[in-house]
């Protein structure tokens, strides 16, 4: 058998991202998935162990970098829309953040899903705001607050790589609504430097954030020349 044989018949080897990635990446969704699947599952044990003072620390940290990008990027923050996330299953916690954005004049909001499969859906909050339960019994705004349009999106990230893209909880909600965007907003990926990934072997559906922030600092800034 020639090595041209060899080449023909081989199955690929389960080392394929490493080896050959544009065969993982390009051709192999369903490896992929897999892949992330198993990513998520193991970065979300990480997430879950840290200690929570740790954790606050680093939310803390986090959260004074995002104070200086979104000074930086654009200054007064009066009447500007921020899109925001309530914390969940270790999350950073951004609400000291919120509430010092909403008292500097912007206009907060969360995220939620009003339909299943369809593009997320942002509604006004304040610190004085009544939350409900929505799916997944994470709270949101209730029906009565108002429909707003972010101009900056805050996305949580249980992976990221340095190429921008985000490793998020699998259902697609937050690509949707990118895509669906218009005008598109700045997103801006908030996450633990331990989650980073070498790459999330990024699919045609994925669109890459325009910044990724850490506790470490701003990490990937696609504005950058």
């Amino acid at each position: 058998m020639t090595a041209d044989d060899d080449r023909r018949f081989a199955s690929p080897p389960c080392m394929a991202a490493d080896i050959a990635p544009e065969y993982f990446d390009q051709q192999q969704p369903n490896d992929v998935a897999r892949w992330r699947r198993a990513e998520r599952a193991r970065l979300h044990a990480a997430r879950q162990a840290m200690r929570v003072e740790d954790r606050r620390a680093a939310g803390e940290a986090l959260a004074g970098h995002l104070r200086d990008l979104l000074a930086a990027r654009f200054g007064e923050m009066r009447d500007r829309v921020v899109s925001a996330y309530w914390p969940i299953n270790g999350e950073p916690d951004l609400r000291p953040l919120m509430a010092d954005l909403h008292a500097a004049g912007a206009t907060v909001a969360l995220p939620l899903v009003e339909v299943k499969r369809s593009p997320l859906v942002f509604r006004h909050w304040s610190p004085a705001t009544r939350m409900v339960r929505g799916d997944w019994n994470i709270p949101v705004p209730p029906d009565t607050a108002a429909a707003v349009t972010p101009e900056i999106t805050l996305a949580p990230l249980m992976g990221w790589d340095p190429a921008g893209y985000r490793l998020g909880y699998g259902g697609g909600y937050f690509d949707r609504t990118l895509a669906a965007l218009s005008p598109r907003s700045v997103t801006i990926g908030v996450g633990f430097q331990a989650a980073r990934l070498d790459t999330i072997h990024p699919q045609p559906h994925d669109i890459a954030l325009d910044f990724i922030v850490t506790e470490a600092g701003l990490q990937v800034d696609r504005d950058a020349p």
